[in-house]
């Protein structure tokens, strides 16, 4: 009896899309994988430069026993990697392709070396908390998503500020009028809670962070709070609609009444790297402590 062979390792490869460098980078990529006895799908968009190759989009590549997924692109592509395979425990390999980065902090350069290390089980892992946000209206769930980086109630097609009232753990805290609302993770801390002037987060410090954009009120600072804490936002429009947005990519409208519930997910992400401490990453991002 001819014995039984075990399948090879399977990777995923996930592209951003219209990215000239892609087209350079895929073919070796999978010869560079093919020859270490590993498989591979790929998304749509990586398709074009894989021919032959199984094409799944980024949540089916969760059903798959993936070693890992490989993403070609900036903190966008991911942020999209990520809600779709954090549910299955998959590690990411963020690749660098030009953007900011502080999530694919890769560089190109860098991408082999990291994969060898990877092989040879000496690569670090970082493992990010995500929030969980649930839209309740009528006192029915409408829907839910899960974010890495935050999740915010901004303002719909009328250029007027947004009136929300909110509770932590159903305790009131204020009602804010601002352009928009961020209950932003650790890793989020460095996104658009930033830009917002919100504080920088090391990203296992174990809280979110509530951050006013433009905030009518100046005592409306940014809030740091527990990650066991449940956030709750009742968004009072009247008869204007605000939007939901989840890592600026998913989301919805919401009307006035909605309940929007924050806590943290039971899913993680799970990022590969060769790299240095998160200050080195921030001084190489955002240039701190050169000289």
């Amino acid at each position: 009896m001819t014995p039984k062979t075990s399948s090879p390792k399977a990777v995923g490869i996930v592209s951003k899309p219209n990215k000239a460098e892609v087209e350079q980078i895929v073919p070796r990529l999978m010869d560079w994988l093919s020859s270490r006895g590993y498989s591979f799908v790929v998304d749509p968009e990586t398709a074009p430069h894989a021919p032959d190759v199984e094409v799944l989009s980024r949540v089916e590549m969760a059903s798959r026993k993936l070693e890992f997924v490989i993403v070609l692109g900036g903190d966008g592509t991911l942020l999209s990697a990520a809600r779709a395979v954090a549910p299955a425990g998959i590690p990411i390999v963020g690749v660098n392709l030009g953007a900011l980065g502080f999530l694919t902090e890769i560089p190109l350069e860098d991408l082999y070396p990291t994969l060898d290390s990877i092989l040879k089980g000496s690569c670090g892992i970082d493992v990010r908390s995500m929030v969980h946000c649930e839209v309740s209206r009528s006192k029915s769930m409408v829907a839910s998503y899960e974010a890495l980086n935050d999740v915010v109630v901004g303002k719909g097609t009328i250029a007027r500020l947004n009136h929300c009232d909110v509770y932590i753990d159903k305790v009131f805290v204020s009602r804010y009028q601002a352009d928009s609302l961020i209950v932003s993770s650790p890793t989020g801390s460095t996104a658009y809670s930033l830009a917002a002037g919100g504080p920088i987060l090391m990203p296992d410090v174990q809280s979110f962070v509530i951050t006013p954009v433009s905030a009518h009120s100046l005592t409306h600072r940014p809030l740091v709070v527990r990650d066991t804490s449940q956030i709750e936002i009742v968004v009072m429009t009247g008869d204007e609609e605000a939007y939901l947005s989840i890592d600026g990519q998913a989301g919805m409208p919401v009307f006035d009444g909605d309940r929007i519930y924050c806590r943290k997910s039971e899913y993680q992400v799970k990022l590969l790297h060769t790299r240095g401490t998160f200050f080195e990453v921030l001084s190489s991002k955002l240039k701190w402590g050169q000289r």
